[in-house]
C-alpha cells in the first residue's frame, strides 16, 4: 500500500542524515540549543536511572550530557543514521558507559522493560506515526520509567511554508503535529501524567539561501513522499525568495521554530519528585 504524501520517506531521511553527519554541527545551532534546554529539565527530576536511552542521538549533544550527569549509568545512543552515531562515538570514544544502536524509534531494537529514562531531542517529528513511536518508548521503558522529549510544532518553519504556498501547491516543507495531538498520542500509548508545553525560538539569517543551505546541511530539507520530484524552476524559486523578503526586519530574515516539550511516565511513580518551575 502506498504511503500518504505527508509521510516522511524514511529511506530518503536516513540518507539525508547520513550525508549530513560530518557537517551537521556547523549548522545545528538550534538543535544544540534545544538539546541543552531539554537536558536542563533533568536538573529538576530526582531520578537515578540505571539505563538511559538517547533516542535520536544525532551527533551526541544529549548523550554527552547524559554520560556526565549519570556517570554510573549505561547510556545507549540510538539513531537511524550510522554516520551520526560515528560522530557521537568520536566525541565520546573514551567513555565506557555508552553503547551505540542503529535503529528507528518506530521500531526500537531493544527488549521490553529495559530502559529507565528516555531522552529524545527533535526526533519524534520525523516519525510517520507518533502513536507507534510512543508505543515503542512505552514498551522499552521499565514501570516507573520516564520519557522526556522535544519535537517541532506546526508553527515551525512557518515563514518558509507561507512563502512556498504563495508560489505553488506542492509540498516543499515538512509538516508537524500540534502539541495537543502529541499529548493525546502519549495517553493512547499508555503513558501517564503527560505534561506538555511549548515555546517559539527564532533564528535569523542574512538571506533565504542561507536558510535553505542550513536545512540541507543538517538533513532537515523536504523528504515528504508528496514533495516535488522535479527541480524547482528558477522563476518559482525567485518568487519564493521575493515573498520571504517581506519578512525582513533589521536587515535579517527570521525563521521561527515552535518547540514542543513533553514528559510522561510509563507508570505512575509517587516516589519521583518533579519540579519544572525554575527559581528566580
Amino acid at each position: 500500500m502506498q504511503e500518504p504524501d505527508f509521510y516522511v520517506n524514511k529511506t530518503l531521511s536516513r540518507r539525508a542524515f547520513e550525508k549530513a553527519a560530518k557537517a551537521y554541527d556547523e549548522a545545528a545551532i538550534l538543535q544544540r540549543e534545544v538539546a541543552s534546554r531539554l537536558v536542563e529539565r533533568l536538573d529538576y527530576m530526582l531520578i537515578e536511572p540505571a539505563v538511559v536511552l538517547d533516542a535520536g542521538a544525532g551527533t551526541g549533544y544529549c548523550a554527552e550530557d547524559l554520560v556526565q550527569r549519570y556517570p554510573d549509568s549505561q547510556v545507549i545512543a540510538l539513531d537511524i543514521a550510522n554516520a551520526m552515531l560515528e560522530q557521537t562515538r568520536f566525541k565520546l570514544q573514551n567513555n565506557k558507559n555508552i553503547s551505540y544502536l542503529a535503529s528507528d524509534v518506530e521500531s526500537i531494537a531493544l527488549a521490553d522493560n529495559s530502559i529507565d529514562l528516555i531522552v529524545s531531542s527533535l526526533t519524534v517529528q520525523w516519525c510517520n506515526d507518533y502513536l507507534k513511536a510512543f508505543a515503542e518508548f512505552k514498551r522499552v521503558l521499565k514501570p516507573g520509567g520516564c520519557l522526556l522529549f522535544t519535537s517541532f510544532g506546526p508553527d515551525a518553519l512557518k515563514e518558509l511554508r507561507h512563502c512556498w504556498a504563495k508560489v505553488d501547491n506542492d509540498s516543499h516543507v515538512n509538516s508537524f503535529v500540534d502539541m495537543h495531538h502529541v499529548g493525546d498520542a502519549l495517553l493512547n500509548a499508555g503513558f501517564e501524567n503527560p505534561v506538555m508545553d511549548s515555546e517559539v525560538i527564532t533564528v535569523t539569517y542574512k538571506d533565504v539561501y542561507q536558510i535553505m543551505r542550513d536545512l540541507k546541511t543538517i538533513g532537515a530539507h523536504n523528504v515528504l513522499n508528496g514533495r516535488r520530484h522535479s527541480l524547482t524552476g528558477k522563476k518559482r524559486l525567485q518568487a519564493m525568495v521575493a515573498e520571504y523578503e517581506t519578512f525582513r526586519n533589521d536587515d535579517v530574515l527570521p525563521m521561527s521554530y515552535e518547540i514542543v516539550y513533553g514528559h510522561a511516565w510509563a507508570e505512575a511513580n509517587k516516589s519521583v519528585s518533579v519540579e519544572f518551575n525554575k527559581p528566580a
